[in-house]
């Protein structure tokens, strides 16, 4: 072709999917050595469960078999319960300053480990690498940091001039943020004179299981973290038994429930995190570039499987259309896959059980005739994965609007009002999170003061600190983690 031709040929659109495509960066899986069977941490020491039993934690994105983990019972509980007790009286005996020292390791260990524990929370969850490396182990490190620095300080949190420990601490936490959940209750617990007994999750047990190995290698005394795996008659049996004095759940609206009847007419101390069904409200002055990508870390970080997730989006009549399209355009751009791909924005689906769960309620909102639209993307052939979904058309009586989905589902209502904005944010069983998106100040402080939500973001969504109290209201369970309000619920006073 002559240099005249070359000049005279049209230009070509730029294609920028092909130029800008992403080549796979994949973290490595040697840097964790996961073990082919692990058994229950009670006392200090790992041992098998009293009957034997095992049960297997597998890998969403692959259904590959992880790890073969002891399933204690009733006879495990009661040993792991003993075990915390018998470390009780030493371990709130020790001066505040010195159990802030454990504690001090404790945050020094996980950042050291935290590459190693971020892939292994990766694999056994099925979430993006670059959610549990750049959220979830700063945040648990952080949790150990902060309350290693009030343990020598409890006399001026608020608690009364005198504040003692409860006891034993029964301690069940989900599978969403596994480890972060462990520092939420374990650090508070911990700091302010209490022993544990934790139960985590039966879809993803490993990372509590190498936090047993980092209270070893901090040097922690035995029995004032026990671990004892199994499902939710495991959980039941530490709920129900007898010697703890103390109980934090975090988890569904269901179990909550049932947890509360059984603590009913006993002694024992309890704290609920629930489920939630969180507002995202987006008023026409917003900064919708910035208010779309709230949208967008609101309900699909974690897959949506968050209980403070914007699952229903609240925006004003007059910007609609305008934000739709946005937000289409910005899940275009979404990654589904590999969640150890460093490029990967969705992964997978915690469990077949969950996905179920997720697909069943897609498909009673398009029964129900809201309208269902996703971005074009493949989803890898094994594992657990759904597509991050938008649904419009969407009324307060759907069920999608109503009910938790834990999952990449947003529902999308509209409205013209703050007036109507606040009574349809309301207008739930739940009360545990909420966002805001508007240009004006004097808007942000009279609705947060009108959201029935524990939490309330102003111009951002699903920002966490250890200073920081999170917990809800009705449904969505109650008392406060993080802050000083999280060693409360640890806590009596003369």
């Amino acid at each position: 072709m002559t240099e005249r031709a070359m000049t005279e040929q049209p230009s070509q659109p730029s294609q920028p999917s092909k130029l800008f495509a992403y080549a796979p960066a994949p973290e490595s899986r040697a840097v964790v050595d996961i073990a082919p069977s692990y058994g229950l941490f009670v006392d200090g020491e790992f041992r098998e469960a009293a009957a034997g039993k095992v049960f297997k934690t597998l890998a969403p994105a692959s259904e590959e078999v992880l790890s073969e983990v002891a399933y204690g019972d009733a006879d495990d509980v009661d040993a792991a319960v003993r075990a915390a007790r018998g470390a009780f009286g030493a371990w709130s005996a020790l001066p505040g300053a010195e159990r802030a020292k454990y504690l001090f390791r404790i945050a020094r260990i996980i950042q050291e480990r935290s590459r190693e524990l971020a892939v292994l929370e990766t694999l056994d969850n099925g979430k993006p690498i670059r959610e549990t490396r750049d959220a979830d182990l700063p945040l648990v490190a952080a949790h150990f940091f902060y309350y290693a620095g009030w343990a020598d300080k409890l006399a001026y949190a608020g608690c009364g001039p005198e504040p003692r420990p409860l006891g034993v601490a029964a301690q069940v936490i989900p599978w969403n943020f596994p480890l972060l959940m462990l520092a939420w209750k374990v650090a508070p617990a911990l700091a302010t004179g209490n022993t544990v007994v934790l139960k985590p999750a039966e879809t993803t047990p490993l990372s509590a299981l190498f936090f047993a190995d980092i209270c070893r290698q901090a040097g922690l005394p035995k029995g004032v973290v026990n671990i004892v795996t199994g499902d939710g008659a495991t959980g039941a049996a530490l709920v129900a038994h007898p010697d703890v004095n103390k109980v934090a759940f975090t988890g569904s609206t269901v179990v909550g429930k049932e947890i509360a009847r059984t603590v009913a007419g006993t002694d024992k101390r309890l704290t609920l995190e629930l489920g939630g069904k969180g507002a995202n409200i987006v008023f026409e002055d917003a900064p919708l570039d910035q208010a779309v990508e709230g949208i967008v870390g609101g309900i699909f970080f974690n897959q949506g499987q968050v209980c403070c997730a914007g699952s229903r989006l609240l925006v004003q009549e007059s910007v609609q259309e305008e934000v739709l399209d946005a937000l289409k355009r910005r899940l275009s751009t979404l990654r589904v896959g590999d969640p150890l791909d460093k490029n990967t924005d969705v992964g997978a689906i915690n469990s077949a059980e969950q996905l179920a769960r997720i697909t069943e309620l897609a498909e009673a909102g398009e029964a129900e005739g809201a309208q269902r639209w996703s971005p074009p993307c493949e989803l890898p052939g094994e594992g657990y994965w759904f597509a991050p979904t938008v649904f419009t058309g969407v009324s307060q009586a759907h069920r999608i609007a109503r009910e938790e989905i834990f999952g990449p589902v947003l529902s999308v209502l509209t409205f013209r009002t703050p007036d109507e904005a606040v009574a349809k944010a309301n207008n739930t069983p739940y009360g545990l999170s909420a966002g805001i998106w508007t240009e004006k100040g004097s808007r942000i402080l009279k609705l947060a003061d009108q959201l029935r939500a524990g939490v309330v973001w102003a111009n951002t969504f699903n920002k966490f600190d250890p200073t920081s109290p999170f917990g809800g209201y009705k449904e969505s369970g109650y008392g406060r983690e993080g802050g000083r309000h999280g060693l409360e619920a640890y806590l009596e006073h003369a």
